[in-house]
């Protein structure tokens, strides 16, 4: 099955690169500042209830976003006939699962820079007491208390809705009925079986109509004690690997997927790179499950599981908001609390094999619309934010570490220096260093040499780390993501050069930090993308192979959801599929004609998670639909039933790339294109947008010619074998959209050389 998975793996490497030189003609916009406004409401007003569309106007943006509450990011649609990319946006707000606030922010990105580019913040109220959620306080006993015989947990209910019942959880048990007894609510708890620990307690509340509310946590303390705190000890944490959810809810419901990780982090001999010891596992909410609330059992076992085989695993959690640096915010501080929380009281309610190792926080401040503009006062709230996390360890009674990471330039970045916080002022590198109990530096660079290499850009926070006096606790990050289709240069990856020169480069950095006892070892972001970079690209690539295995995985679980969401797009939902090792991926055929076989010629694309969006469709067109998923070793499994969408009208034209091909000459490789009227085949000057893939990532931004022709250069890349290719991402004309599922070719690269030695 080799020449399958490598096959299999170089499709969706490139469907992924489709998800997400030197230029006749310069696109009109240039470097002009994007704008993104909303227009339907002002900051203060009133929503009805019901659906209320929120809508607003944009200027030097794309894929507009509404982020709704920080709890909800949708897709917002787009008007621009013009194709200047200018124009309107809406997007139809469900307002009847809300009561009182909602913020309301729009987000984008920046056709200049393709970074996020945001509104003002719009902050609504909707009066709709029939969604109000229980407010939930347990009033006693107090945090950190002792408490010990039978004691009485209080509990405090506010909400709109007549209260149906009040439930009380200790150390993660069955839920509790308490009484009313007053204005609130009581429950009586026999101590003398819990021992000398401490404890957690939950409470929640359901109202009439369903609604239930949670409490945050309260920790006491049962039995003698002396009162000491736990101490945390910071191992060694090299390697370190970073494991989303796509995969990680692999891990925790498909025991056979964990062969795959076991095989893979404790490979040696592949790429000559040393053994992964610890794992960071994504334990956030994914397509409605939620895995330490849901499906604890199942996390028991993997963790289990994991220690037995020698690994170390920590908690991956971000903010516990949608964005997730939206946590960063005070008002949204308990959304943070309970996500941290979540993962203190797994620990507190399982055995000690089962029990996470660490927490790795992910919440990336910077990304916030107001990080630079709100300047100290973002960095502070961060600050106080990752304070409460360590507040809330410490009541826990829990030693294990806690480390969040950060970027490379929080000792050096304008925005970072110089922050007064609890009395001192400092970069802030160095505040999140005496707070935590390690960081993990993105020390996202390409190189380990030189003033932006690995070894300079960690250099600073080593020294703080030896100079506080905290050993092991400096991890350092790499990446391995394709990243080049966002405003971050290429250099931050080692995407495009491959694992063989990432291994050498990362033999240069032990080398650097040997004896030093700050530097706790190398983070690999992340499994996915690791698993699926080859040596180098090109005719002789080395992909790392997973155990033999010729079983296909299941039948995806359900029938398929399809629902169009607006004149070129549909998208698609389906239920996972399980197999006896990993499920890769899945494959999503797309017909015209209904009771379609799939056949590699109707494949629209491939996908990691359970939905896909199929865009460049044509308009007032039924689609047919079957998905099949695929596992680590290429084996496909049976396809689903057949479902299907219609796209809606617009008088819009539908456009296309026509005759891509990319060439290379020693140097540089050359993308020569042209952009025609699907219907007509006529030539159509566009703006076209796009990168090149593989050995290459550099962005591109021009205008193809009268006759429709369009040609970039890549950047300088020499090497005696290698492969390079071009992915177009937007192509805009007025009058016209892109209609990017009929072009032809849909995909083109440039290959050279032979084999490795």
């Amino acid at each position: 099955m080799t020449s399958v998975w490598n096959g299999w793996k170089k499709g969706f490497l490139f469907a992924l690169v489709l998800l997400l030189g030197l230029v006749t003609f310069p696109v009109s916009r240039g470097n002009a500042a994007s704008l993104l406004t909303i227009d339907s409401h002002r900051d203060g007003g009133r929503l009805e209830v019901g659906t209320v569309r929120i809508g607003g106007s944009y200027a030097g943006a794309y894929e507009v976003e509404l982020v709704i509450n920080g709890q909800k990011v949708a897709d917002a649609h787009m008007d621009d006939p013009d194709g200047d990319d200018a124009g309107t946006w809406y997007y139809d707000l469900d307002t009847t699962a809300y009561d009182g606030e909602v913020e309301l922010i729009a987000r984008g990105k920046d056709t200049a820079t393709r970074y996020n580019a945001w509104s003002a913040y719009t902050r609504l109220t909707v009066h709709n007491p029939a969604a109000g959620v229980p407010q939930v306080t347990i009033t006693s006993p107090a945090d950190r208390d002792k408490v010990s015989g039978a004691a009485v947990v209080a509990v405090n209910v506010y909400g709109a809705s007549p209260v149906k019942s009040v439930e009380v959880r200790i150390n993660g048990g069955n839920w509790k009925r308490a009484e009313k007894k007053g204005n609130g609510y009581s429950y009586k708890w026999d101590t003398k079986k819990a021992g000398t620990r401490t404890n957690s307690i939950e409470a929640r509340a359901t109202d009439v109509r369903g609604h239930t509310g949670r409490s945050l946590t309260t920790y006491v303390q049962t039995g003698g004690g002396d009162g000491t705190k736990p101490v945390t000890v910071l191992p060694r944490q090299d390697r370190s690997m970073w494991i989303w959810e796509n995969a990680s809810y692999n891990l925790i419901r498909t025991p056979g997927s964990r062969q795959v990780l076991d095989a893979m982090a404790k490979d040696t001999k592949t790429f000559g790179q040393d053994p992964v010891t610890t794992l960071y596992l994504g334990v956030d909410k994914l397509g409605g499950a939620d895995m330490l609330e849901d499906e604890r059992p199942e996390v028991r076992d993997f963790v289990r599981w994991a220690h037995a085989q020698g690994y170390r695993v920590q908690a991956l959690i971000a903010g516990g908001t949608v964005p997730p640096y939206f946590g960063t915010y005070p008002r949204y501080r308990e959304d943070a609390l309970r996500e941290f929380e979540k993962v203190l009281n797994y620990n507190l309610a399982s055995k000690s094999a089962e029990q996470f190792d660490g927490v790795n926080v992910d919440t990336e401040p910077y990304s916030l619309p107001d990080f630079k503009t709100g300047y100290p006062d973002v960095q502070i709230q961060y600050l106080d934010m990752l304070a409460a996390l360590m507040e809330r360890k410490e009541a826990s009674g829990l030693s294990l570490p806690v480390g969040p990471a950060i970027p490379r330039w929080y000792d050096s970045s304008d925005t970072a220096k110089s922050i007064t916080w609890n009395g001192s002022t400092k970069w802030l590198s160095e505040h999140i260093q005496d707070t935590a109990d390690y960081i993990a530096i993105m020390d996202y660079r390409d190189q380990a040499d030189g003033s932006v290499g690995i070894i300079q850009q960690a250099q600073g926070e080593i020294d703080y780390a030896n100079k506080i006096g905290k050993p092991n606790s400096v991890i350092l990050g790499v990446e391995t993501k394709d990243i080049a289709d966002g405003g971050d240069p290429e250099t931050i990856s080692f995407s495009e050069e491959g694992r063989s020169y990432m291994e050498r480069e990362l033999d240069k950095v032990y080398a650097a930090f040997e004896g030093n006892a700050a530097f706790g070892g190398i983070a690999l972001h992340h499994y996915d993308t690791l698993r699926a970079l080859p040596s180098a690209w090109g005719p002789g690539a080395r992909f790392w192979q997973p155990p033999a295995d010729n079983r296909p995985p299941s039948g995806v679980k359900g029938k398929p959801q399809a629902a169009a969401f607006d004149y070129q797009r549909i998208d698609l939902t389906y239920g996972r599929a399980t197999d006896n090792m990993e499920v890769e991926g899945y494959k999503i055929y797309r017909s015209t004609v209904r009771g379609f076989k799939p056949a590699e010629e109707l494949l629209a694309g491939t996908a990691r998670g359970l939905t896909f969006k199929d865009d460049g469709l044509l308009p007032d067109t039924v689609y047919y639909y079957r998905v099949a998923a695929v596992d680590a070793s290429g084996n496909e499994g049976p396809a689903s039933p057949e479902v299907s969408a219609k796209t809606g009208v617009t008088g819009l034209k539908p456009m296309i790339v026509d005759g891509m091909q990319v060439t290379y000459d020693g140097t540089r490789a050359t993308v020569r294109l042209k952009t025609a009227d699907m219907r007509t085949g006529e030539p159509v000057a566009a703006a076209v947008h796009g990168r090149f893939t593989r050995m290459g990532g550099k962005y591109v931004d021009g205008r193809s010619a009268a006759d429709g022709t369009f040609t970039a250069v890549s950047e300088l890349v020499q090497a005696d074998s290698g492969e390079i290719g071009f992915a177009p991402r937007r192509v805009m004309a007025g009058g016209y959209y892109w209609a990017h599922a009929y072009d032809k070719p849909r995909e083109a690269s440039a290959v050279w050389g032979g084999a490795e030695e």
